[in-house]
């Protein structure tokens, strides 16, 4: 736990505005923990920017940000073994992943379910259809606000899928309905989205030391 309080504290020296979040910080990293040491996933949903953001958030989870994630030795073995042509090359270059999906980057589903259904409930289908008790759903939207973001966290809660909130200062509909929401001190989007990195990318850097020290 060492190491990734002191990633937390160094983050909070670089940007002091954040400090009001420390706690909200450290519970989503202990939710995100928890999650992983269970061998559940996350889901992570947002729209236009933070749409960018989830996309970005699953892009650090699945493969090595800050360290290499070497596969351990056993893994390289079964990869290896069957084929030492094709598996020497995929025992040596994939890396360790933790399980995440960008819900808004599945296009087809995404826009058939807009055009088919209802714009507002196309992030709560997917969590129907990936959600599974024990999971995370991470919902970003700068006023807490967003429909879609609301119904997909009200869903998740249902299902026993833990919800980590990532919003402005007023935390909006959407602090009502997380296990944790992350309200940094801000109320422009554009100054909201300019934090939310920040944060998401130590809460990375902290489940990646945890689980690939």
């Amino acid at each position: 736990m060492a190491e990734p309080m002191g990633i937390l504290e160094n983050l909070l020296k670089r940007y002091p505005v954040l400090s009001e979040c420390r706690n909200d910080i450290l519970k989503a990293y202990e939710i995100l923990v928890e999650c992983y040491e269970k061998g559940n996933k996350v889901l992570v949903a947002g729209n236009g920017g933070s749409a960018a953001d989830a996309e970005h958030i699953v892009g650090e989870l699945m493969k090595g940000f800050m360290k290499r994630r070497e596969l351990p030795k056993e893994v390289k073995v079964l990869i290896s073994e069957k084929n030492s042509e094709l598996g020497s090359v995929l025992a040596e270059k994939l890396q360790g992943a933790l399980p995440a999906i960008a819900l808004p980057s599945q296009t087809s589903l995404f826009t058939a379910f807009v055009n088919d259904v209802d714009a507002d409930l196309v992030f709560a289908q997917q969590v129907l259809g990936y959600g599974k008790a024990g999971d995370v759903f991470i919902g970003i939207t700068t006023s807490g606000n967003s429909s879609n973001i609301i119904y997909a966290a009200y869903l998740a809660k249902i299902l026993g899928v833990k919800t980590i909130g990532l919003t402005g200062r007023a935390g909006g509909r959407l602090k009502e309905l997380c296990d944790v929401t992350i309200r940094v001190p801000a109320d422009s989007t554009p100054y909201v989205q300019e934090l939310h990195l920040p944060v998401y990318h130590a809460l990375c850097t902290m489940v990646e030391d945890r689980f690939f020290s």
